[in-house]
């Protein structure tokens, strides 16, 4: 399954980010072993819509899930919409929450139960 993390740096080893909208990258799992990051440079100064245009970005990358420490509410919808799933994740790499989906430890987001971004 082709997923993507929210990332604040370049490259698997970077940290998950807590945020979408304003996240500086997405690193992309690309089966087996292997990933690429893609530029969120475009939404990181936005004065409106970050979260809306980063959603049209995941939503190209043509991912099934994605990952950040937190998702609001409006991008969980919107992603949902699309066949996206979310999974809340704070803290370590994006290559850690990587193994934590593959390792079936991360929970889906419940629609009810979708944070707030702030």
């Amino acid at each position: 399954m082709k997923l993507a993390v929210a990332s604040v740096g370049e490259g698997i080893e970077s940290a998950v980010d807590r945020r979408v909208g304003r996240a500086k990258h997405f690193v992309v799992d690309l089966e087996p072993d292997a990933a690429k990051t893609v530029s969120n440079a475009a939404n990181l100064n936005a004065t409106r819509g970050a979260g809306s245009q980063a959603t049209g970005t995941v939503i190209d990358l043509e991912v099934k899930a994605l990952i950040a420490g937190r998702i609001g509410s409006k991008t969980s919808a919107a992603l949902r919409a699309k066949g996206v799933t979310t999974y809340p994740d704070e803290g370590g790499t994006s290559a850690e929450a990587l193994d934590r989906f593959k390792a079936g430890t991360l929970d889906q987001m419940a629609l009810a139960h979708v944070m707030e971004h702030r």
